[in-house]
């Protein structure tokens, strides 16, 4: 990193850190009790602050990871301030954890962007510390920066994850993912993304090889095609019965391994992946989970996905390729008849956002699930056209993974959307910098007018006289 650079992004990183805490102060003046989940997490930390590691609420889902850091960071701090008293372990003072796991995703952040586009010397600085600043202040991650929830700490440990990854440190990179886990369980997928990585860069150098062989590049670089899909079966059929190639990847990912296979354990001897309240969050196959994800990345990706030239792009490939969209649809369609799953939760809880879309959106009608279907299918389009820099084994394996980490969700929930969608955002190409200052404007017009409406646009249940305010 140059003088030049760091100086900017100190800058950036303490600026917004300074806002956040502003931010943070104003939030706790006006809700200064639990809310929401804080009402489970928050107890079960004080449980822990007092030593009572053996007390535990049925409702929480998640495993302790959240409330062992917190109990490790606020401690030994109250130790060393002389900190005595409901000031240790309070609200507020838990809720300062995830403004710390804030600034450290705002570094994991900027260290991926210079790790995954080092090779991109046509990138600025202004522009990495530009795309770092947005990514930190994406909306539905940032909001839950000021509540005690799993999301900050959950991100937190799974970039680093991915970053050790990405640097080869791989027993760093499982112990970490292991963190991950204790966060939120479904964690243990990017996990998997991560001996996924390992695994595509060795398909890829020997897909290469492959074609050397061959002297045919164009193999290589017409995507998409079905003779093209064909090949790479057969390549991939022939690479994974290889004993010597197993042994490989077994020798490069077997802290991986180790993880996953602790994790079946886990899930056997609980008996499910949940640890709290099952009832409430049973696994399903949940398909249009993968339609409702797309639309939320074209949501926040808008200024780079829904642009002129891009429409343009699509309508050509849709004109070329009508029996491929076709059928494309008609799976869908069958996907969204078949697979639709409404939970109780999204009915009756109105002080999320999904309610309301739900409610204004999909409840207006029973066909309005079924008319969208061209929208999913631009969405899904543009989101593979701005992965094609990838290799196409590092697509199919991200595309496992984000099934596995959406399809089984029962609930629709826009936190789940939180990882894929980082991950996804960070392996793009850089837009330009007027869309990266478009992206930055929506993002903080988003954020003003979610904050504007938790702290003032408040309201009450006719059968409760507790305040209640909306949220993601």
């Amino acid at each position: 990193m140059e003088r030049s650079e760091a100086y900017g992004f100190s800058a950036a990183m303490s600026g917004a850190f300074l806002l956040s805490c502003l931010l943070f102060a104003a939030i706790n003046r006006r809700q200064r009790g639990p809310y929401m989940d804080e009402a489970f997490h928050v107890p079960q930390a004080q449980a822990y602050c007092h030593g009572r590691f053996l007390q535990w609420d049925p409702m929480i889902t998640t495993l302790p990871g959240l409330y062992l850091v917190s109990v490790g960071v606020v401690k030994p701090a109250a130790w060393l301030f002389g900190w005595m008293g409901s000031v240790v372990c309070s609200v507020g003072m838990l809720r300062f954890i995830n403004l710390l796991f804030s600034a450290g995703n705002f570094y994991l952040l900027y260290l991926l962007l210079l790790k995954i586009h080092l090779k991109n010397k046509a990138v600025s600085a202004f522009q990495r510390i530009l795309s770092t600043l947005t990514l930190a202040v994406f909306p539905t991650l940032y909001f839950f920066t000021f509540l005690y929830y799993t999301d900050p700490g959950s991100v937190f440990f799974t970039l680093f994850a991915y970053l050790m990854c990405l640097y080869g440190n791989h027993k760093t990179s499982a112990l970490l993912g292991f963190c991950g886990f204790m966060f939120r369980q479904t964690n243990i997928v990017w996990t998997v993304f991560c001996a996924g990585n390992v695994v595509a860069g060795k398909l890829n150098e020997a897909w290469k090889t492959e074609l050397q062989k061959k002297k045919d590049e164009k193999i290589f670089s017409k995507k998409g095609s079905f003779s093209d899909l064909i090949r790479i079966l057969q390549f991939l059929i022939k690479y994974f019965i290889s004993p010597k190639n197993l042994v490989t990847l077994t020798a490069l990912t077997w802290p991986y391994i180790i993880l996953v296979t602790a994790f079946f354990v886990f899930v056997f001897i609980n008996g499910g992946i949940v640890v709290g309240d099952r009832s409430s969050h049973e696994a399903c196959l949940h398909f249009p989970q993968l339609f409702y994800f797309l639309s939320f990345t074209v949501f926040f990706s808008f200024p780079h996905l829904l642009t002129p030239a891009k429409i343009r792009k699509f309508l050509l490939s849709l004109r070329k390729h009508p029996v491929q969209y076709s059928l494309i649809a008609v799976v869908s369609l069958f996907l969204i008849w078949k697979y639709t799953y409404v939970h109780k939760y999204l009915l009756a809880d109105n002080r999320h956002y999904t309610f309301y879309v739900w409610r204004k959106v999909f409840q207006r009608h029973e066909l309005v699930k079924y008319v969208l279907v061209p929208v999913y299918i631009f969405a899904g389009w543009s989101f593979a056209d701005m992965l094609k820099s990838k290799s196409i084994f590092w697509i199919l394996m991200y595309f496992v993974c984000l099934l596995a980490v959406t399809v089984p969700q029962k609930l629709l929930e826009f936190r789940y959307f939180i990882l894929p969608f980082l991950i996804y955002r960070l392996n793009i190409p850089f837009p330009s910098l007027y869309r990266q200052l478009l992206e930055l404007a929506f993002y903080i017009v988003v954020n003003a007018v979610t904050f504007y409406f938790f702290l003032n646009r408040t309201f009450q249940w006719p059968n409760s006289d507790e305040i209640q305010r909306f949220m993601w």
